[in-house]
């Protein structure tokens, strides 16, 4: 199948995108394997754990799948790994979509997409983080959805790994952005300032900037005009981030920006030299930019609402989304 966008125009101005229903007590959640294999062990802890935050995991089919196509580095094969992801965003009875953990191969999927199958279907929560920036962005062009960026059921920041327990913020953060009725009804996080001043209020768009300049100039792929811009990596030089931020300039991706959040850039070289190419990347694009906020890789790792308003103050260094209710 090839790229099909939804049938309403798309504007080159990113407006706020549909949510969809949110997860109640007891509901069923699909975790499902898009991108590498999960680790059996952290696997088990994370379905462990949205079970006693009363939720009934389900794994998809492929959920266990190793050395897709012969690579180690993928779970399923791309049959396999579509299959989960449309069946579990087309049952009725599923409240919300997981993914188990990022890695690579959530690329491959989306030429592959049903759309009108998709779209058919009622809207459903779709949330992970890393390589399945990919799908965030497909998703937005091609069903007009808000999804969730969020840690993942079989990592470190929800599972634990390697004797580091998980992170009890992180954990709570994402209930509170996934359940009707969240602890609170506003995540503020605290950065700092790296240009500009005052305050802008605009929906989310992005995440990690390897991923985002991959798919820079293909279908699906959403800019972020009148959007602020959530960027964060991981296991990247600065140079590499260089490359990646002036493929997204030379693209187009930040025209028409309001913002630009920064989150964490976990193994990603010298901090001074990363700190030098978000600076010169960024610096000059005469919107507000905030660094070193708790998103992405690292060990804190908040949920967020893209294709949903949020606001980035400069002046405080921080950014603030309201929770859905």
């Amino acid at each position: 199948m090839r790229w099909s966008p939804r049938s309403r125009a798309v504007s080159s101005v990113v407006q706020p995108l549909t949510m969809p229903a949110l997860v109640e007590p007891g509901d069923r959640v699909a975790v499902v394997a898009l991108s590498g294999p999960v680790r059996t062990d952290a696997l088990e802890r994370g379905l462990d754990w949205l079970r006693s935050c009363g939720l009934e995991p389900v794994e998809a089919s492929g959920l266990r799948h190793r050395g897709g196509h012969g690579m180690a580095f993928v779970a399923g094969d791309d049959r396999t790994r579509l299959a989960d992801l449309v069946e579990a965003w087309c049952d009725p009875e599923v409240a919300a979509v997981l993914c188990a953990r990022g890695g690579d191969g959530a690329p491959r999927l989306i030429e592959h997409l049903p759309w009108t199958r998709l779209t058919a279907a009622t809207p459903t929560v779709f949330a992970g983080l890393s390589d399945i920036t990919t799908l965030h962005q497909a998703f937005a062009a091609g069903l007009g959805v808000a999804t969730l960026w969020s840690p993942m059921p079989a990592t470190c920041a929800l599972a634990g790994c390697d004797g580091t327990d998980a992170d009890p913020w992180s954990r709570q953060d994402l209930l509170d952005a996934l359940l009707a009725q969240p602890s609170q009804r506003r995540s503020v996080l605290a950065g700092e300032t790296m240009a500009g001043a005052g305050s802008v209020e605009a929906p989310l768009v992005g995440g990690t900037v390897s991923l985002l300049a991959a798919m820079a100039g293909t279908p699906g792929a959403t800019p972020a005009a009148g959007a602020i811009a959530v960027l964060e990596d991981v296991n990247e030089e600065p140079y590499r981030i260089e490359r990646f931020l002036t493929q997204l300039r030379r693209s187009g991706f930040f025209d028409g920006v309001t913002g630009v959040a920064c989150g964490d850039f976990v193994d990603c070289g010298s901090p001074v030299q990363l700190r030098a190419v978000l600076e010169d990347r960024l610096g000059d694009l005469g919107v507000p930019v905030v660094a070193g906020l708790p998103f992405g890789h690292g060990p804190r790792q908040a949920s967020l609402w893209l294709g949903r308003p949020a606001t980035l103050d400069a002046d405080r260094g921080t950014l603030a989304q309201p929770r859905p209710a």
